[in-house]
């Protein structure tokens, strides 16, 4: 079918892709940018997870300081080269991060990091909880994981979705994805460090170890 040039440009605004591939997936879904959208969602998944392995030692340190000079992040990002690293859209990449950060408070950088210790306090309390309000037995266990997906979007920064998307749909994780598609290298948050005036700094959970 022939796809509206406007079509194809109003799906490049939303997802970042390039021309050809919002294209494809426009005539893949039929002219639906809504579904368009999530083919390309899950397209720049699979690229990341392909690319996850490959080493990414440069990058840029991003920042962000919240009007009235009160509340400070600094977050390292890193890519396979400097030639991505120094792209205006990268900077911005970790400029959207440092910001996300500052907005939402992580505690850690992916789910995977929440230690074993924490997580089972907090299956202890949720399990409590559950539990009082008179559910079944058998069903507390699965409400239990049901309600750990809101614990991993409020303290894992790759599980919130991006403060910076309108549809409120779109993840840290899944933003960072479409980054990697299109430029065709690893892209992953190594560290941040959020300051706030009166209470220090925290570094995140989970930072990376360079290689």
């Amino acid at each position: 079918m022939s796809i509206p040039a406007e079509f194809v440009k109003k799906l490049r605004e939303m997802s970042g892709a390039p021309m050809m591939e919002c294209k494809k997936a426009l005539e893949e879904a039929g002219g639906d940018t809504e579904a368009a959208f999530t083919i390309l969602r899950k397209r720049g998944q699979a690229a990341a997870a392909k690319k996850a392995g490959r080493a990414a030692n440069e990058g840029i340190v991003g920042f962000y300081i919240h009007p009235g000079s009160k509340i400070g992040v600094i977050v390292e990002v890193n890519c396979e080269t400097d030639f991505v690293a120094r792209t205006p859209e990268f900077q911005e990449l970790a400029h959207d991060l440092a910001m996300q950060v500052c907005a939402t408070d992580p505690r850690y950088i992916r789910k995977e990091d929440v230690t074993p210790s924490v997580l089972e306090k907090e299956k202890a309390i949720l399990r409590e909880q559950i539990a009082a309000s008179g559910k079944p037995a058998e069903m507390v266990e699965r409400i239990v994981a049901g309600k750990l997906g809101k614990f991993y979007e409020d303290y894992c920064l790759y599980e919130q979705r991006f403060i910076k998307d309108l549809s409120g749909s779109l993840t840290v994780g899944e933003l960072i994805a479409s980054k990697v598609a299109k430029f065709g290298e690893n892209i992953m948050v190594r560290r941040f460090a959020r300051f706030k005036v009166g209470e220090g700094s925290r570094p995140a959970s989970g930072e990376e170890t360079a290689s």
